[in-house]
């Protein structure tokens, strides 16, 4: 009989950056521009933040530049605070942000501006998606495919999924969940805390979690052959 798993391709996002010809040199010009700039513009300053390789203190590009070049720790905070996966659409986390910052303002209405060639420069992407020609059709392979294909395939299927495609899960777990039935590694999955890794972090997790279960899956076969 045939193998009827449908397999988990594989696939892998370039976001090429495009200067919006928009920058702020203090907190008053950021967040008007916040308010100007296109969806695109603040994805890319908060959802892709976390394609960056390194894992950095700040949980947006704008929480960044407010504690590094403003120096205002408390702001980056509250900024560094907003799970943009919490909102449905990029209107609801731009009122956020905008929100956040007017509340700061109100309380403190002259905070620092940023020294020259430190200015907050929006940019937005354009996005190109395309098979990676990596498939895995069980979860050894999926398992050898975690551990090597690019980290930007990682990013497009474990946070681009939850967002742009608009899905609340990511598709590593909804595959493990759906194709394989397996709810309780797909939860473990979805438990990984996005904020707290970075995508070589995230990698690790599901390395850590798959090969567990796979162990469980290879004891289970030899107790059933004894």
């Amino acid at each position: 009989m045939a193998n009827t798993v449908k397999p988990f391709q594989f696939r892998q996002c370039i976001n090429i950056p495009k200067s919006t010809g928009y920058k702020a040199n203090s907190l008053k010009q950021l967040r008007d521009l916040i308010n100007l700039v296109s969806d695109e513009s603040i994805y890319h300053h908060t959802y892709q933040y976390f394609l960056k390789g390194n894992l950095l203190e700040y949980t947006s590009d704008f929480a960044q530049w407010v504690g590094e070049s403003l120096e205002d720790r408390a702001l980056s905070e509250q900024l560094s605070n907003i799970d943009p996966y919490e909102y449905g659409n990029i209107s609801a986390l731009r009122k956020v942000l905008i929100n956040v910052i007017d509340s700061y303002l109100k309380n403190f209405p002259e905070p620092r501006d940023a020294l020259p060639g430190s200015e907050f420069y929006f940019l937005d992407t354009s996005a190109i998606i395309f098979n990676s020609g990596v498939a895995a059709r069980n979860l050894a392979e999926f398992l050898i495919a975690i551990q090597h294909v690019d980290p930007a395939s990682i990013y497009f299927h474990f946070f681009e999924a939850r967002s742009r495609l608009g899905q609340s899960v990511d598709d590593f777990s909804k595959w493990v969940e759906e194709v394989l039935g397996k709810d309780d590694l797909a939860e473990k999955i979805r438990a990984i805390d996005l904020f707290m890794h970075n995508i070589d972090g995230i990698r690790e997790h599901l390395e850590e979690l798959i090969t567990e279960e796979v162990k469980k899956d290879m004891d289970s076969i030899g107790q059933a052959e004894q």
